[in-house]
């Protein structure tokens, strides 16, 4: 298939598109290659496929209308996987405006193109902190997800409606994943593991919020992207069961559908890491402090959806996940 990425040079991007050419799909990528994190780092992803025969690549923003119409015009793509956002929940407090012209400006933009383009299936990411306030484990995606705590959060929720609007009044297939907590090599920096990483490599201490009570669905870029390849070759289509009268989040009469894609294993954050400094082969203090803002307790993705419709089934363990990540991490960064 001719497949259209956006955040080819991100960390879920730059993995999927090798997935994606590696089974023969031919590939137009399409990032604007930002400085929120060390840029060298998405050139380096970026490296280990961009000369591949089946893939191009544009450096553009997805707000700029212009560019992402071209895209569309010249690569004529078949399917289309969203994966570029303005990230972070941490940043939105500080930059909200990155948010908006990103995740939202750029996601309608998508949408148009995808609607003019007779585009067959739009998979597109959104986020496990759309569930915020909530406090029932684990989150489903029938449950309500009206009480964001950052505006990152929000914007996600809002990618979501404006995917059903166009599922409603177009007929484009559009599919939400909402991601949980995603690790492994080629890692996002401003992410925890990481940051515990470089701290502890360094023997310096480490801040862990919420008093070390937080829990995470980690689930290992591997097993992240076999699930995006799995939704994006069954495009979303209306549920027979969606009951107008009852409606929940996660069904529509429209050809939509949303999915968490986690490990559905949760792990509290002192076992991560404690399992980052056995294979680190150090132990650092730890500063316990209050939880921040934007920031939930606990995240448990209930993939019972995900299971049933294309067969997701994460395999690796945590042990397994950061064994490998640290195996990465010291060969890219020589420590």
């Amino acid at each position: 298939m001719r497949i259209l990425v956006t955040g080819t040079a991100g960390f879920i991007g730059a993995a999927l598109a090798q997935r994606l050419l590696a089974r023969g799909d031919v590939v137009h990528g399409f990032d604007n290659h930002n400085d929120y994190y060390d840029p060298a780092l998405k050139e380096a992803r970026l490296a280990c496929f961009a000369d591949h025969p089946n893939y191009t690549h544009q450096r553009a923003d997805l707000a700029d209308a212009a560019a992402v119409d071209q895209a569309f015009a010249t690569f004529k793509p078949q399917r289309v996987v969203n994966l570029a956002a303005q990230a972070g929940v941490r940043y939105s407090l500080q930059n909200p405006h990155a948010y908006v012209q990103s995740n939202l400006v750029g996601f309608v933009n998508i949408l148009e193109a995808c609607r003019h383009g007779e585009v067959g299936h739009l998979v597109y990411a959104s986020s496990s902190s759309v569930y915020g306030a909530n406090r029932k484990l684990p989150f489903a995606v029938e449950d309500a997800v009206d009480h964001p705590l950052s505006l990152y959060a929000a914007s996600k929720k809002a990618n979501e409606l404006m995917a059903h609007t166009y599922s409603h009044l177009y007929g484009l297939p559009t599919t939400g994943l909402r991601f949980f907590t995603v690790y492994g090599p080629w890692g996002r920096p401003d992410m925890s593991p990481m940051l515990f990483a470089d701290r502890i490599s360094r023997g310096e201490p480490i801040d862990v919020f919420n008093h070390g009570h937080h829990s995470r669905d980690f689930t290992y870029i591997d097993d992240i992207v076999e699930g995006v390849v799995r939704t994006l070759d069954h495009p979303a289509e209306p549920d027979p069961g969606y009951n107008p009268d009852r409606p929940t989040p996660g069904s529509s009469n429209a050809p939509y559908r949303l999915y968490n894609i986690g490990n559905d294993r949760p792990v509290q954050l002192m076992r991560f890491i404690e399992l980052l400094e056995q294979q680190l082969g150090r132990s650092v203090e730890k500063r316990l402090l209050p939880m921040q803002p934007g920031d939930v307790a606990d995240t448990w993705a209930d993939v019972s959806a995900l299971r049933r419709d294309v067969g997701y089934a994460p395999d690796t363990s945590i042990e397994d996940g950061v064994a490998r990540f640290v195996a990465w991490y010291r060969e890219y960064f020589g420590k």
